[in-house]
Parts: structure tokens; C-alpha cells; sequence
């Protein structure tokens, strides 16, 4: 029988150690401060912006909401978390994404400090991740929640896996991450010829390539380990890359079910890295 990963209960003991960490701050006279950054049109950028600071008061962390509006000029988005980057009360920014239409994502991104980069997408973080140096990165949010999952089945180590979608969020970072922890990885985009013969060797499969159902039972086979962290809406609805039904009748060991699974340990981990970087931050001030 195939086991859902519980992605609710693992962000729930991530939380637990984020309150603990607050509140010590706190008691030191530092309140972590989180600056999310709104430019777009889209209503659901804006509803995930307001559960960020619904979750931030529950954790006690203090959370500026910026809307800078559909209409705002890349000069003043620029400037604002240019802004946000040399503001010594702010410890972490977060561009929420995607941007409204004539804004460069890349060029937005270059105005924020690596080490204010609570999403671990600026150039800079990605380039240590991608020498294997993490002790000096901030690492994205979605591929550490995907590791974290499959590793309540053991280790990566020496692991065959296979990673379904190649994008600057997901899929490409947590090809370093999965290196840097000596697993054998397989990448598979829009381009792999036979899909199903890719996956095949793999112990472990993550999907990330935003099509609903693209991963059904033809693709998998008994034993794997499934961890999707698609993202698509199909009426009305939130669902993943996998056809959960289909997967999880050919046997597989584990499925991360969408919602459920990865999407809320990655909303917690935003905020864990929110005290990684202000541990960075102190290092570099000493």
C-alpha cells in the first residue's frame, strides 16, 4: 500500500523549531522582519502574500507587505528592494512571483543581497549551491522540501533519482542539492525522448514540470518513491504533476500528494530561512 507523505506534519515540527529560535531572539531584543514584495496582477500571488503573514504573526516574526501595484514601473521595483537590501531592520526579502507583465524576474532578483535572499534564487546563492559550497548559501525553499521528504525514507546517498522539469526554482537547484548528497541523478525535460524508460532505474522520482497528470502508472513501477512539487489548477482545483490514482495503484512506495505535500513544508521553510540568513547576516558582521 502506498504511504501519502504527510507534508502538513513536517511543517509543523519545522515550525516548532522556528518559534523556539523567535522567541529567543525576541528575548534579546530582535524580532526577525521578513519584507515580501508584491508586483503582479495575479489574485493568488496576492493569497499566498497574506497567508505569509498570517503564518508570520503565529511564529512571531514581523512580515512588511509591500504592493507595489499592477502597474509599477521596473525602476521602482528595482529601487524598492534595492531599498529593502541596505535597510539594517530588514533580514529577508522575498519577491513573490511571477511578476506583472514588462517585469524582469532576473533583473528584480539582482537588486536583492544574497544574503536577504530567503527564496535562495539569487545568482550568488545559486552559484555557491552550485559548487557544492552550501555552508555559505541560502538554499530554495521547494527543493529542500523535496529532499526532506524523501529522506524520511532513508538517505539519498547512492541513490539512483530522476528529476522531471529543469526550472530555475525547482528543478535545477535541487539537481545540486541531490549531487552535493552523492545520489546518481537522471534529468528529464520536455525533450527526453521515453520518459518511462528514464524513470525506470530510479528509486526516487520528483516531478516539478507544472503539467497536471503528466506522471501516471505507465511511468512508475513498484518500490519508488514519488515526490511531486508540480503546481497546476485544473477546475478550480489544486493538483500536482502525478495522477495520484494511477500512480498509486501500480504500487509505489510513497506519494507526496498534492495539496498536502511539499507546498507546506516549503511555505515553512521560507521562514527557517529567514533565520539562516540573519545567521549569515552575524557571521559577516563579526
Amino acid at each position: 500500500m502506498t504511504t501519502l507523505i504527510d507534508g502538513v506534519a513536517a511543517a509543523k515540527q519545522v515550525k516548532q523549531s522556528i518559534s523556539q529560535a523567535v522567541a529567543a531572539l525576541r528575548e534579546t531584543g530582535v524580532t526577525p522582519t521578513l519584507a515580501v514584495v508584491v508586483a503582479t496582477t495575479d489574485a493568488s500571488v496576492r493569497s499566498y502574500a497574506s497567508a505569509k503573514l498570517k503564518n508570520a504573526e503565529a511564529l512571531g516574526i514581523s512580515l512588511r507587505l509591500l504592493d507595489l501595484g499592477e502597474t509599477v514601473s521596473e525602476a521602482t521595483l528595482t529601487a524598492t528592494l534595492s531599498e529593502l537590501s541596505s535597510d539594517s531592520s530588514v533580514h529577508g526579502i522575498l519577491l513573490e512571483s511571477p511578476l506583472a507583465p514588462g517585469l524582469s524576474f532576473d533583473r528584480a532578483l539582482d537588486c536583492i543581497a544574497s544574503l536577504k535572499d530567503v527564496d535562495g534564487l539569487t545568482p550568488t546563492n545559486l552559484g555557491h549551491l552550485a559548487a557544492g559550497n552550501e555552508a555559505a548559501a541560502i538554499l530554495p525553499a521547494t527543493p529542500q522540501a523535496c529532499i526532506e521528504l524523501a529522506e524520511q525514507f532513508g538517505p539519498l546517498g547512492g541513490k539512483q533519482v530522476a528529476i522531471v522539469g529543469r526550472g530555475r526554482t525547482v528543478g535545477r537547484p535541487l539537481l545540486s542539492m541531490l549531487l552535493n548528497r552523492h545520489a546518481t541523478v537522471t534529468v528529464c525535460h520536455t525533450k527526453t525522448p521515453d520518459l518511462v524508460a528514464a524513470l525506470a532505474p530510479a528509486d526516487v522520482v520528483f516531478t516539478a514540470a507544472g503539467r497536471a497528470k503528466l506522471i501516471t502508472g505507465d511511468h512508475v513501477r513498484p518500490g519508488q518513491i514519488v515526490i511531486d512539487a508540480g503546481i497546476n489548477v485544473v477546475d478550480g482545483k489544486l493538483t500536482g504533476d502525478v495522477d495520484a490514482e494511477s500512480v498509486k495503484a501500480r504500487g509505489i512506495t510513497a506519494l507526496s500528494p498534492v495539496p498536502g505535500g511539499v507546498g507546506p513544508l516549503t511555505s515553512a521553510i521560507v521562514f527557517r530561512n529567514l533565520l539562516r540568513a540573519m545567521a549569515l547576516q552575524a557571521v559577516k558582521a563579526t
